[in-house]
C-alpha cells in the first residue's frame, strides 16, 4: 500500500470519527488515554496475528493522532 492510500484511509477514518463523536476538545491527558487505548487494540491484534485488524487499528491511531493535533491547535492558550 502506498503513502497516498494510507493517508486517504486515515482521512476517511477522521471523517468517521467526526460523524460519530462530533468535534472533540479534550485535554492532553484524555487524548493520551484515548491514544493509549488505540495502541492497546493494535497490540491485541498483533498478539492474535490478525494482519487486517493490525492495519485497521494503525489507521485509527493515525486518525486519533490527527484529531489530537487538531484539538490542541484549536484550543491553544
Amino acid at each position: 500500500m502506498d503513502k497516498k492510500k494510507i493517508l486517504q484511509l486515515i482521512l476517511e477514518e477522521r471523517q468517521k470519527q467526526d460523524e460519530k463523536w462530533g468535534e472533540q476538545n479534550h485535554n492532553i491527558y484524555k487524548w493520551l488515554a484515548i491514544l493509549g487505548e488505540e495502541v492497546g487494540e493494535v497490540n491485541k491484534a498483533v498478539l492474535e496475528d490478525n494482519y487486517k485488524d493490525v492495519i485497521d487499528e494503525l489507521v485509527q491511531i493515525g486518525a486519533v493522532t490527527v484529531a489530537m493535533i487538531e484539538s490542541l491547535e484549536r484550543n491553544r492558550k
